[in-house]
């Protein structure tokens, strides 16, 4: 590998596709706040939209694919990441869940690297789950997060009994085997530290391996990372990855000088009222939702077991806007939510429901993110409410999918992984929404506070 750094272009550096809405917004924040201008589509761009933004380093299409089965992932996916091939930028990233969100049948990482490396097929295909930044890491190819300090994923207070795609496996390797034959190498945390991570690179593609995890637990192994993309490939290059990959780029470009520092962070005005739907069950969530009742915030709880039938959600729907919209009029915040964390009964009423009616989990979780966006919605139409929030990584995709909006830039840091966004859409109504969308484990305990004065306190 050369020494010499390998320049940037001019015109685009990355291009993505998210797996869901709030991991594809991260990756555009990461990089807006890191100093080059990035966009984030709710669908393949058409040109008209694309020439709104002339400016852009890095464009991105957030997806649903999460919580997709392989045989939807082969139907929609080839083309999304056709449209992305077309954009030509030296990078193009299948993004992910930071905690590895997948299994066989659902959101399999496997599959969709199979489908977006035979667009773009290079020497090999990195792998970066781990950002430090997030307090993630990765060290021998097993995944930790940090949930009152760092756990090991199979063993996280969350992601070891997730409803969907519980880890039972936190070495990556090991978890994605179960998802696709493609040959899964590893560079080591001895080989980041040691200086022989190129060494060991070419060992595992000279052996075979197609897939090759890179080990992350510090800045100093981020911009190794970084290094070892950009400079590692052949070519145009397909990586799939966390919003670590944004970050280990813009490390690397950083330390090599080929990019300016990172700009100076960014902080929206304070309004005077906001909305908030959340339909995550993470604790994290609940105990952001008990700090905002505590805060000026009124809780709304929408009962998630009646959207197994169509007309009992709509009414459902309707009754916790006119709530919300009740508690606007005397001068409070709503949250409408779901449940208050994986031990809230509304899980369990939730299941039995879904067992019960014999009906498709998934479709049923897609109509209540719908449902959750349809609410933001009709609040925001009815108020003139100019910022709102979606919490949940599922339900935020499905939820700004109800919005009559086409792309979000970063306007405001909170913390990593949860910002600020401004809504582009064709409708007036709309034209001047700021959205915050936040997954499950995202955001400190006042995150709805920070989001409603503006940013970071």
């Amino acid at each position: 590998m050369t020494d010499r750094p390998t320049p940037l272009p001019a015109g685009l550096v990355l291009t993505w596709y998210g797996d869901d809405f709030t991991g594809s917004a991260a990756v555009m924040e990461a990089l807006t706040f890191g100093g080059l201008n990035a966009v984030l589509f709710l669908d393949e761009p058409k040109d008209a939209w694309l020439a709104r933004f002339p400016d852009a380093r890095a464009i991105g299409i957030a997806g649903i694919a999460r919580s997709q089965s392989p045989d939807w992932m082969r139907r929609e996916l080839p083309s999304l990441f056709r449209s992305l091939a077309r954009l030509a930028a030296p990078v193009t990233q299948y993004k992910i869940c930071s905690t590895f969100d997948s299994a066989p049948e659902v959101g399999s990482i496997g599959v969709a690297i199979e489908i977006g490396s035979a667009e773009r097929r290079g020497r090999w295909i990195p792998l970066l789950t781990a950002a430090p930044p997030i307090h993630r890491y990765q060290a021998f190819g097993n995944l930790f997060a940090g949930s009152g300090g760092a756990h090991r994923l199979d063993r996280h207070p969350t992601m070891s009994r997730h409803p969907v795609t519980p880890m039972t496996e936190a070495d990556v390797r090991r978890h994605l085997a179960r998802q696709t034959n493609l040959p899964i190498g590893l560079v080591d945390l001895v080989a980041m530290k040691s200086g022989r991570a190129d060494e060991v690179l070419d060992r595992e593609i000279g052996g075979g391996a197609r897939i090759v995890a890179l080990d992350v637990v510090d800045e100093e192994t981020l911009a190794i990372a970084g290094r070892l993309i950009w400079e590692a490939r052949d070519g145009p290059c397909f990586v799939a990855g966390s919003q670590g990959v944004a970050y280990a780029l813009l490390s690397y470009w950083r330390s090599a000088g080929l990019l300016e520092t990172e700009r100076a962070e960014a902080r929206a005005t304070a309004v005077e009222r906001i909305v908030v739907a959340s339909g995550s069950c993470s604790p994290t969530t609940a105990e952001q939702i008990a700090w905002a009742e505590g805060h000026g915030f009124a809780g709304v709880p929408v009962e998630a077991a009646l959207a197994v039938d169509e007309k009992a959600w709509a009414a459902e729907v309707g009754r916790a806007v006119e709530n919300a919209l009740a508690h606007l009029s005397a001068g409070r915040d709503p949250i409408l939510y779901t449940s208050r964390g994986p031990d809230d009964h509304a899980v369990e009423r939730f299941a039995a429901a879904v067992e019960s009616a014999a009906v498709d989990e998934a479709a049923v979780n897609a109509r209540i993110g719908h449902g959750l966006g349809l609410a933001i919605d009709r609040v925001v139409r009815q108020t003139g409410i100019t910022r709102a929030v979606l919490a949940g990584g599922d339900s935020s995709g499905h939820g700004t999918r109800a919005l009559d909006i086409f792309a979000l830039t970063a306007l405001a840091a909170t913390v990593p992984g949860a910002a600020l966004f401004k809504a582009h859409s064709e409708n007036a109504a709309l034209s001047n929404l700021e959205l915050a969308l936040k997954g499950g484990q995202m955001g400190t305990v006042d995150y709805f506070g920070l989001i409603k004065a503006g940013g970071v306190a």
